[in-house]
């Protein structure tokens, strides 16, 4: 599995980039919001939370082999959210993306183009076969991001995740590899 990374990905609309140190700034306002952590076992964080995770970004990126890449996602010059891949199984190339994005810039299709960038950088890049995702049943508008990149619901995860308000199931998404390569085909 390759692991050179081509950074920054990009469309015409936006760009991801690697973090930087000052990047938990913009983080922060969004990640210490209730109504965008409110489907997550996180938050809403604290600058200390915010400062914590890019560091923890910053480090996972130096490891290697590297299995997090955690991209800021630049939008009209402004950082409005994260997403990353995490490869789960690199024997059997398995990664799982996710995403989260300001809600000042939500409605704009903006987590759509970045985890399309994404997958696309796992399944060219990172020579994966399969890419999945989970989201909270409720969470409708990550549900039709997940649809939109292309992938597959598999189904129903019961109480596989304690959240603030008890345990939260988790819809099931993936897209292989060859499925992704027809789609652009067409």
């Amino acid at each position: 599995m390759k692991q050179q990374v081509n950074v920054p990905l990009s469309t015409e609309r936006l760009m991801l980039r690697e973090f930087t140190r000052e990047g938990w700034i913009h983080v922060h306002q969004y990640a210490s919001r209730e109504r965008v952590c409110q489907y997550q076992p996180w938050g809403p964080n604290t600058e200390e939370d915010s400062k914590t995770y890019v560091k923890q970004v910053l480090e996972d990126g130096q490891q290697a082999p590297k299995t997090r890449f955690a991209f800021a996602i630049v939008f009209d010059s402004v950082m409005v959210g994260t997403v990353e891949l995490n490869i789960r199984d690199m024997t059997n190339k398995i990664g799982e993306v996710s995403y989260i994005v300001n809600p000042n810039y939500w409605g704009n299709g903006i987590a759509t183009d970045a985890t399309s960038l994404v997958i696309a950088f796992g399944f060219e890049d990172l020579q994966l076969h399969r890419i999945f995702a989970t989201c909270d049943p409720r969470n409708t508008g990550s549900s039709k991001v997940l649809e939109k990149v292309g992938m597959t619901k598999e189904g129903r995860i019961r109480e596989d995740l304690l959240i603030r308000d008890g345990w939260r199931d988790s819809l099931l998404y993936s897209v292989l590899v060859h499925e992704w390569k027809s789609k652009r085909r067409n």
